[in-house]
């Protein structure tokens, strides 16, 4: 029987845009931006930050450096936080809906720089914040590890309180739906166009 629905952020209910974050610190003058984004995890500081192993603050150094013509840390966020468009309002409605029903989580490899602002800003929509759309979440940053990695789910089974047979994971990622599954969740992908609400109602969620 399912009672827990445990979500993804970026791809799932956040749609994302790697590219406009890339050409972003293309024009601050990063060198090779493109090779620190993958399509579904980053690599370098930006990797660094996602798994809480740097501070925001190592981050921007490591950043500034990297650039070297006097870019500030403000720029680095802006450029970074152009990975995110944003979240469709008919997306806060759904999980709020869902929760008639479930209890809903979140799940999600990102960093502080973006929880604390644009992430953030995303669900006030509603005049509600992010945390009344949850009955827990839980951040990379927070549990030292990411996605693919088993350890990120077993700390969210222990933090969240949740059985894996009881809990349907939704990604964007076969590889972290095939993480998650060999731990006992059931999965559900969610491809690039997908809505996450159609794809439940398609299943009988």
């Amino acid at each position: 029987m399912i009672k827990n629905l445990l979500f993804d952020l970026g791809g799932v209910i956040m749609d994302i845009e790697k590219e406009r974050c890339i050409a972003s610190f293309q024009r601050l003058g990063l060198p090779d931006a493109a090779s620190y984004f993958g399509d579904y995890s980053q690599q370098g500081p930006f990797m660094l930050l996602e798994e809480g192993a740097i501070t925001p603050d190592d981050f921007h150094h490591t950043l500034s450096q990297a650039i070297g013509n006097g870019v500030n840390d403000s720029q680095i966020d802006a450029a970074f936080c152009d990975f995110l468009i944003g979240i469709p309002a008919e997306r806060l409605a759904q999980l709020r809906e869902l929760r008639k029903k479930y209890n809903v989580y979140m799940l999600s490899n990102t960093n502080p720089i973006m929880w604390h602002s644009k992430i953030a800003d995303e669900f006030t929509k509603e005049g509600k914040v992010r945390e009344d759309y949850f009955d827990g979440i839980v951040t990379s940053f927070e549990a030292k590890s990411m996605k693919p990695d088993e350890k990120i789910f077993r700390y969210a089974v222990e933090k969240l309180g949740i059985k894996p047979e009881e809990t349907i994971f939704l990604d964007d990622s076969q590889r972290n739906l095939d993480a998650a599954a060999r731990l006992g969740f059931k999965t559900l992908l969610v491809n690039p166009g997908e809505e996450f609400f159609a794809l439940l109602t398609a299943e009988g969620f």
